[in-house]
């Protein structure tokens, strides 16, 4: 078992920098098995969840399963855009599935609310088939929920998922608290250079999911990736997980093999000390050299103020 390094949140509270991505088309029982191994036996002390995985209730099963006390697991979750008005609605739900009574990090999955009676319920469409997007929802508003979250005691610290530099800066117009982190897709694809360089300059923290891209993604197979693993003796998983544990940014990597789940938190550590500024450079560079890609692509029909959205 492997322990982790933390990174100190603006709300002076402590999140560990590898934490396990729960998103999952798996079956339910190997969802909490894997939650359960992945705290017991592989040392993850950080879950990633959200309202909208639909699976909460296993998670939270899993973590019974581990025997592993509440009070040393950082939970995550996120708020869905059907909620936006009314967010304490939503986290009751995800308390009540995962077991908890507080969450240490709670985030606005994206920033953009939607109508709650919609069809399907969690994705209301128009009939043209275009999101149904609460354009009379100021996320502003989302967020002063947020906050008293925080002054109930009922979560840690709040931060957003899927912010561009635009949608945060909307918000610190009026925040009183000021986001902790900032949940994106980050990885030598899409490293997002200028919105991690705004997020650092106001304190919030990075955190990246999708970290080796999405299912059969080039990233794995990258040349130059390949060529630092070979030469470091590691697995290219194991590079593009260390490439952002080195620039202080949260990972995310998920999984359901207990095998991967222990060697992504193992190789990441090795990694993140053995990449030299050189690598850490090249790899920076890939993205500009023509290889740009994002694989997480929502057509939200607005603006989210993201580069590179396609």
């Amino acid at each position: 078992m492997m322990s982790t390094p933390k990174i100190k949140l603006n709300s002076g509270f402590e999140i560990p920098s590898i934490g396990l991505g729960t998103y999952s088309t798996s079956e339910t029982a190997t969802v909490s098995e894997a939650v359960a191994y992945a705290i017991k036996e592989a040392g993850y002390r950080h879950l990633d969840c959200a309202w909208i995985y639909g699976n909460e209730k296993t998670v939270g099963e899993g973590i019974q399963l581990s025997g592993v006390p509440r009070s040393e697991i950082f939970i995550t979750s996120k708020v869905w855009g059907t909620y936006h008005t009314r967010v304490e609605e939503c986290l009751n739900e995800t308390l009540a599935n995962l077991g908890t009574d507080y969450l240490d990090l709670y985030l606005i999955h994206w920033p953009v609310p939607l109508n709650q009676n919609g069809n399907p319920p969690a994705f209301p469409k128009l009939p043209d088939g275009q999101w149904d997007v609460d354009r009379s929802v100021d996320l502003r508003d989302t967020w002063k929920q947020m906050e008293a979250l925080v002054k109930k005691g009922k979560v840690k610290s709040i931060g957003l998922s899927n912010f561009s530099q635009a949608k945060v800066e909307y918000l610190l117009e009026t925040a009183e608290i000021v986001p902790a982190v900032n949940q994106l897709e980050l990885h030598v694809y899409n490293p997002q250079h200028k919105l991690l360089a705004f997020l650092k300059s106001k304190g919030i923290v990075a955190q990246a999911y999708s970290p080796l891209g999405s299912t059969n993604a080039p990233l794995l197979t990258d040349e130059t990736v390949t060529a630092i693993a070979a030469k470091h003796s590691l697995q290219p998983a194991h590079v593009l997980l260390g490439y952002l544990l080195a620039k202080d940014i949260v990972i995310l990597p998920r999984s359901v093999s207990n095998t991967r789940i222990a060697s992504n938190l193992k190789g990441a550590l090795a990694a993140a000390e053995k990449l030299d500024a050189s690598e850490l450079e090249h790899l920076d560079g890939l993205a500009a050299s023509g290889k740009q890609k994002r694989f997480v692509v929502f057509q939200w029909s607005v603006d989210l103020g993201f580069d590179n959205w396609v």
